[in-house]
């Protein structure tokens, strides 16, 4: 395992720089020497980090998202608010819907099923997103007009929405019997309580250091540990009421850089060394778990399909942006940072077929692929469009 650990981080470094010197985004190289040297490339990784891959990438994405809160600031929240908002549900509903429609329409799958598959492909991943719009955050770009907030905020929520409308078709085909709209009322009452508990977490965490004096490490240590206490009880613990436990990480962080400056400033700053090695673990475990060659089975059928998809959410990236300030160039750059797929497909693409769907295998087929494909070009396109269209 320590042999592993110290392979991902010297070729995920190699790979980062690599890309980096082609004018290519550096975690483009990572995830690729994660394809590589994954289970399904050479296998150099020792297995039982492949065993851990699911704990291991929460604990990075944890690490991302709490930095991604330090870096948003109320006055550039307070300017996007309402857009964020029909960004978390717009695109993701119109994207999975609309791939619901097709695979009924032309593969004769049934509706539990085209659901699975509609809404696995509808989250974007903040693994992806997240990094490229701290990048400019840390840039000023796009200040002016809160883009890289904006889309921080709506993409937290595009998982919430994408995931419970996904948990609910799993309940249907199992022959739970399910209320549909209880289920929707989860989506909201989830934002709200995410907000809410890591709201007042961080307040607790502000007021705690403020009365006791703590070494900046101890500190630093503190506040992940709690980041990640709370973003795994949402896994592991049945609560009452359903809360959006990686949006509650992120206020977690926006609420302690609010109350005091000092606090967040020095956690900032600590957590951008954690951040390299959390961003390198990260892609390189998604594109460890990426099985190209199940990828290629889908075929043309499974690109139609992830195409198809992201029309409609492109679509609906355009209609949240509607009588908003933001001019068409920014409006395009916010439809590609809403391209990338890999987290979300990455931990729940073969849950179908472990529940015995007659179509599960195709359904995993299409979550790799359309890793396999958005991530990269996601990645590309948030890099090379950024820069040009963000004042």
């Amino acid at each position: 395992m320590a042999l592993s650990l110290s392979l991902i981080v010297i070729f995920g470094i190699l790979f980062h720089q690599l890309f980096a010197r082609m004018h290519l985004p550096g975690i483009l190289g990572v995830l690729l020497s994660g394809i590589l040297m994954g289970p399904y490339g050479i296998d150099m990784i020792d297995e039982s980090i492949m065993v851990m891959s699911g704990d291991l990438r929460k604990i990075a994405l944890v690490v991302i998202l709490l930095r991604a809160g330090l870096g948003i600031k109320r006055k550039s929240l307070a300017k996007v608010g309402v857009p964020a908002l029909k960004m978390g549900f717009i695109p993701a509903i119109l994207e999975g819907l609309f791939i619901m429609v097709i695979v009924i329409w032309l593969l004769d799958f049934d509706i539990p099923q085209a659901g699975m598959l509609g809404f696995i492909l509808a989250a974007a991943s903040p693994a992806v997103i997240v990094p490229g719009m701290i990048h400019y955050i840390n840039r000023g770009k796009g200040a002016s007009k809160g883009i890289p907030t904006m889309i921080l905020a709506g993409v937290s929520i595009d998982d919430v929405v994408a995931i419970t409308l996904f948990s609910t078709f799993v309940g249907v085909y199992g022959g739970q019997q399910v209320n549909i709209a209880w289920q929707v009322l989860d989506i909201p009452m989830s934002l709200i309580s995410g907000v809410l508990i890591g709201g007042a977490i961080g307040l607790v965490l502000v007021k705690l250091f403020n009365r006791f004096q703590l070494k900046d490490a101890k500190k630093v240590l503190i506040v992940l540990a709690v980041a990640i206490f709370l973003a795994v009880t949402e896994d592991l613990v049945p609560f009452a009421i359903p809360f959006a436990a990686l949006l509650g990480v992120m206020m977690m962080g926006f609420v302690m850089m609010e109350k005091s400056e000092k606090t967040g400033t020095l956690l900032s700053g600590k957590l951008n060394s954690v951040w390299v090695f959390a961003e390198i673990l990260l892609f390189f475990l998604v594109g460890a778990e990426v099985n190209v060659l199940l990828a290629l089975n889908s075929g043309l059928i499974g690109l139609g399909i992830i195409f198809a998809g992201l029309v409609a959410r492109s679509l609906g990236v355009m209609f949240a942006l509607n009588r908003t300030h933001f001019n068409l160039r920014e409006r395009g750059f916010c439809v590609l940072a809403y391209w990338p797929k890999a987290t979300v497909q990455a931990a729940i693409g073969a849950v179908p077929l472990s529940l015995g769907a007659p179509h599960g295998e195709f359904i995993l087929a299409v979550a790799v692929l359309s890793i396999v494909v958005t991530a990269p070009l996601g990645a590309i396109a948030i890099r090379l469009t950024g820069d040009k269209v963000l004042k």
